[in-house]
């Protein structure tokens, strides 16, 4: 495990996927606030400068891929043994692409960073949180984990599996938020909309005529949105009673339930 430098004995986050975009918008709005830094992510000379950017406190890079089982073990072994107070599950990885189109290996790698790697890292971070009594867990999904009923007519670039596995990540830390808030530990699950980052340019994608918002003002709606206390935090959704209204009509769904067979099931 990387040895860890640090400056202070109160604040120290975790950021994945801190090269670039959101996760390095976070690691450096955390650093400037004195946050010590641990930033993983698959390029070395992007963390080392991203540390070199924030003197005023302790940064310690790791290099880990969080498509691999190994990459997943090193980082959740930091999150273990180490006292976070916050975890910022950021990694994403560009396998944008049609379900037929998408190869085995790549679907593997899709799932691994975005649904094994969160669920493992806060696994490991969750025991020592709550035995601190404080914690924060951030789980950065996207507004597609709500498009699963639009029709292809409306988003004729949805892909299936990316999808899921945003709409896990809010299920998730929905639902984790339930199990901790009792015991000082907090989980939100952060759904933008189209961010200006690097993604879209690995996947061909030229969305330059795309409005699209900056990773900082992902991180404003992130940081803010802890302190109103929202779990679902859609930073480009100005109404939130909207996100409100889905919750409501999945928990009736939910509660509709009974172990008797629906009458549009059984036989005429």
């Amino acid at each position: 495990m990387a040895t860890l430098s640090r400056t202070n004995d109160t604040s120290l986050a975790l950021v994945t996927g801190a090269s670039s975009g959101i996760g390095r918008a976070f690691a450096k709005r955390l650093g400037e606030a004195g946050y010590d830094l641990v930033i993983t992510g698959r390029r070395q000379e992007r963390l080392e400068e991203l540390a070199g950017s924030l003197p005023n406190v302790a940064v310690t890079p790791v290099v880990a891929d969080l498509a691999t089982e190994e990459g997943v073990a090193t980082i959740a072994a930091i999150c273990a043994e180490e006292p976070l107070t916050a975890l910022i599950n950021n990694a994403g990885v560009a396998h944008y692409m049609p379900f037929t189109e998408l190869p085995a290996d790549k679907a593997n790698e899709l799932l691994h960073v975005k649904v094994v790697a969160p669920t493992m890292l806060a696994r490991a971070a969750v025991p020592g949180m709550v035995a601190r009594g404080k914690g924060t867990i951030v789980n950065i999904s996207g507004m597609l984990a709500f498009s699963g009923p639009a029709p292809l007519t409306t988003l004729p670039l949805r892909r299936a599996v990316y999808t899921a596995t945003l709409a896990h990540l809010v299920a998730l830390s929905q639902t984790l938020h339930e199990e901790l808030k009792s015991q000082g530990v907090r989980v939100q699950v952060v759904c933008p909309g189209v961010v200006a980052t690097e993604f879209h340019e690995r996947q061909g994608l030229d969305l330059s005529a795309v409005p699209r918002m900056l990773p900082d003002d992902v991180v404003t709606a992130s940081l803010r949105g802890l302190e109103l206390g929202e779990v679902v935090c859609a930073p480009g959704v100005e109404k939130a009673n909207l996100l409100a209204d889905v919750s409501k009509a999945e928990l009736a769904a939910f509660g509709s339930q009974s172990p008797q067979l629906a009458l549009r099931y059984r036989p005429a």
